[in-house]
């Protein structure tokens, strides 16, 4: 059978001026996971809508569409296509656990939760001729033992890292405002595979630079200590993902950095107490924030932080006060939000139950609008303040200051060339995405991530060749 697995583009990833890096760093590996339950002789192609024009004049036997909140009403449209067509199309992902019965209106059959479970029961179900409306997946719940995904259909050209990879499955924690726990309702919340299937898959990709999706690469200890220690001597280098307590309880970290780990993404999220305790984060209250940063920047590990404008206790300081912390604290990147209640979580519950929500307009919950009121701003004000953080933390003033606050001269030329390609060069970022260079520019990244002093020819090559 002809099977065609859709990624749609989200809103926010369409802009007619410039392509933002961001939307060109990973392939869809929920797709090719689920691609890889397909028989051998099936014909199989995945379409992201990020990296290249969909095309849906087509006709394939089967049709499935990875739905989150901003790309959803792009999905259904697609979907409402294919099915005029005669096409059997499936929806899952975020959203549609989140919201099935609107997701239903618009799919032959739709998917609840991690689709590992229920995806090859439906392909039976389908060859029968008895597929069933609705699959939801709940207890036995395992990514042990799953095939190879299908790398074979990612376009590797067209992505700055298409070694992304996981190896768990969702968080050991429960934050309220979290999209993902409604999708792990119903059964497991935190997973991950064997240590030896994960090796293996680490073992199959080409290049040295890798980047771990895990929501939390140090949440299973004992999985995490065992991965990095079949790590060493490969000679990757790798980034990812954990949290402040993930990064002072033990010797966890150092095992990371001595198996490669260059950069991790944290949630530190708020600076304000009562936000944590609101937002039930409670794995960063009474943590040490700046004992994590010291940690991490005498390993040579970069930090990108995390934070959400908007919650209750943030009033119009906020946005200043936790740029200041940010490059103070050497922070290489950062990531600001504006809360944003999700359906499905108990932030959405919560807020809808207080009479605060704004609309539904799923294009606009893209966590750069503000969508339910604030208690100590206003939309204006909240909008504003993100829009400036941004501004403001990537300024040349605050990216300098932020390097000097490194220990090690080669972390304060790693700073400066990493912040500044992120956010200072994305005019060049839309160049080089098209005329499909993405792949020139890996070894810049891996050169920004190493270890080594002379990091100077390293960063200039890459740029050369791809302008």
């Amino acid at each position: 059978m002809d099977v065609k697995l859709i990624l749609p583009a989200l809103t926010e990833a369409t802009s007619p001026h410039f392509r933002p890096i961001k939307y060109s760093l990973f392939p869809p590996l929920g797709l090719a996971t689920l691609a890889a339950y397909l028989d051998p002789d099936d014909s199989a192609v995945i379409a992201d809508e990020h990296v290249e024009t969909l095309s849906i004049d087509d006709v394939p036997d089967l049709v499935v569409i990875q739905v989150y909140i901003t790309n959803a009403y792009r999905a259904y449209a697609i979907a409402d296509a294919y099915r005029a067509r005669g096409s059997y199309v499936i929806l899952g992902g975020l959203h549609v656990t989140s919201l099935p019965e609107e997701a239903a209106e618009h799919a032959d059959t739709i998917f609840l939760g991690p689709g590992e479970q229920t995806f090859p029961v439906f392909l039976e179900d389908w060859k029968r001729g008895e597929a069933k409306p609705r699959y939801t997946s709940t207890d036995g719940r395992t990514i042990v033992g799953i095939p190879p995904i299908r790398r074979d259909l990612i376009r590797r050209e067209l992505y700055l890292v298409p070694n992304s990879i996981v190896v768990s499955r969702g968080c050991p924690h429960v934050c309220s405002f979290c999209y993902k726990e409604a999708f792990f309702e119903g059964g497991k919340g935190f997973y991950t595979q064997a240590v030896d299937e994960a090796l293996a898959k680490i073992d199959r990709l080409p290049g040295k630079h890798l980047y771990f999706l895990d929501d939390h690469l140090l949440g299973n200890r004992r999985f995490a200590r065992g991965l990095f220690e079949g790590m060493r001597g490969m000679g990757r280098l790798f980034q990812g993902a954990s949290t402040v307590s993930g990064i002072l309880q033990g010797d966890l970290i150092e095992k990371a950095a001595e198996a490669g780990l260059r950069s991790v993404f944290i949630g530190f999220e708020t600076l304000d107490e009562s936000n944590l305790v609101a937002t039930k984060k409670g794995q960063n209250l009474g943590r040490d924030y700046d004992e994590a940063i010291a940690r991490l920047d005498s390993l040579g590990v970069m930090v990108n932080g995390s934070f959400v404008f908007g919650l209750d206790g943030d009033g119009p300081d906020v946005f200043s006060r936790t740029v200041d912390w940010a490059a103070s604290r050497g922070l290489v990147t950062a990531t600001f939000h504006i809360a944003t209640p999700y359906p499905g979580t108990g932030f959405f519950q919560e807020i809808e139950s207080q009479g605060r929500l704004l609309h539904r307009e799923w294009d606009r919950y893209d966590t750069r609008q503000t969508v339910f009121q604030p208690a100590k701003l206003t939309s204006k004000q909240l909008e504003d303040g993100y829009w400036r953080a941004y501004k403001e933390f990537y300024s040349w003033s605050n990216i300098a200051r932020g390097a000097k606050a490194h220990l090690h001269p080669r972390d304060r030329v790693r700073h400066l060339a990493y912040a500044g390609a992120r956010k200072k060069l994305e005019p060049m970022w839309d160049k080089v995405i098209r005329n499909r260079s993405l792949r020139k520019m890996r070894p810049l990244l891996e050169g920004v991530l190493t270890s080594q002093r002379d990091l100077a020819g390293k960063l200039l090559a890459p740029l050369r060749e791809a302008a």
